[in-house]
């Protein structure tokens, strides 16, 4: 599996602040960057005369983890499912990305969505926690999280908590 992210945008900052996501013309050079290796990674993975997955995942709002995503072999299947497909999906707007929208054209690509996913588990024993108190301040952040609207799933019998957080579009040739 090969995967290409900007960590640019994705490092932890000492302050606690939010980084913002990148705009304009940045965001166009990286969109432009993206097409560019995925163009360049076809040319090299048709040549293998294998089965392949690539494609473009575009994030928004999370601009800053869209990626070029390749898998072959046994994870294949992995990569075509990642994706959770609402019901009712959201068109790309093309307009939004100025003069890269004629790139965008060449390529086929469906609405997912975007989520962050926590398991039934995910709090753990008390034990793996520094102190008493962390680990409460964890069980009471976990409770209120479940609160909120999410999409519940089983998975390897445990169960999922699926929060939306925006929309991916997944774009390949």
């Amino acid at each position: 599996m090969l995967k290409l992210e900007f960590t640019a945008w994705s490092g932890i900052t000492l302050t606690n602040s939010e980084i913002p996501q990148p705009q304009r013309m940045t965001k166009h050079k990286i969109l432009n960057g993206l097409l560019d290796i995925y163009d360049d990674w076809k040319k090299q993975l048709d040549q293998l005369g294998q089965p392949y997955y690539m494609k473009i995942w575009l994030l928004e709002p999370r601009f800053s983890q869209s990626q070029v995503v390749c898998a072959i072999g046994d994870s294949i299947d992995y990569y075509k499912n990642i994706f959770f497909e609402p019901e009712t999906g959201k068109n790309l707007n093309f307009a939004y990305y100025g003069q890269i929208k004629n790139r965008l054209h060449n390529y086929n690509w469906d609405c997912r969505l975007d989520e962050d996913h926590y398991s039934s588990n995910e709090v753990g024993d008390p034990e793996l926690y520094a102190t008493r108190q962390e680990y409460e301040e964890t069980k009471i952040w976990f409770e209120k999280l479940l609160k909120k609207k999410h999409r519940t799933h089983n998975s390897n019998a445990v169960e999922l908590y699926s929060y939306k957080r925006g929309y991916v579009w997944v774009g390949g040739q």
